[in-house]
């Protein structure tokens, strides 16, 4: 093989990598119902029959955008090492961004949509499950294992309600509630 070829596994990773992102950005950006299969294809900057390849259906496209960019984010936070005494924060930072932007877009949509709602429930077990172990890792023992499903409840709920703020005033709302969500569950 001559230097600088690509191996066919990894045209198809680099393939893969780049309808994934491009998933998450259209999701980002135009919501679910704007976006297209074709449109992602487009941005990618790949075929329709790549695209067709290795995603056949939105459904399937969309929902491993979401769960490889899960992935990706989840090593990042325990590569950081994240100080426990800012686990809270961190685990606030995890419904922010292109991530919670593009899960959010499929969580509504799954809801009247019976095909995304049944693609969407094994992503949303593997999400649950990567933020739960992820505070673990961060929290350590400070945090009963039900205190840490509620805390991402909380979080995810804050998250929601912070889209109808301004920055400012999310700001201000976190700085008025974390302290009394820290009192509550802290051991």
């Amino acid at each position: 093989m001559a230097t600088g070829s690509r191996t066919q596994a990894q045209r198809t990773a680099a393939t893969r990598a780049k309808l994934l992102d491009a998933a998450i950005e259209s999701l980002d950006e135009l919501g679910y119902s704007g976006t297209s299969t074709h449109g992602i294809a487009k941005r990618a900057g790949v075929s329709r029959g790549a695209q067709l390849h290795h995603f056949p259906t939105k459904e399937s496209l969309v929902v491993a955008a979401v769960g490889h960019l899960v992935d990706k984010r989840l090593v990042e936070i325990l590569d950081a090492e994240p100080d426990p005494e800012l686990g809270f924060e961190t685990l606030i930072d995890a419904f922010s961004g292109p991530l919670f932007h593009a899960a959010l877009e499929l969580w509504v949509a799954a809801r009247t949509d019976p095909a995304l709602h049944a693609a969407m429930i094994p992503l949303e077990r593997k999400v649950s499950d990567a933020l739960r172990v992820g505070l673990m890792e961060i929290m350590g023992d400070r945090l009963a294992p039900d205190v840490i499903d509620l805390s991402i409840e909380l979080a995810r709920g804050l998250a929601v309600s912070a889209l109808m703020r301004t920055p400012e005033s999310d700001r201000e709302f976190r700085e008025r509630l974390l302290p009394v969500w820290k009192a509550l569950v802290m051991k």
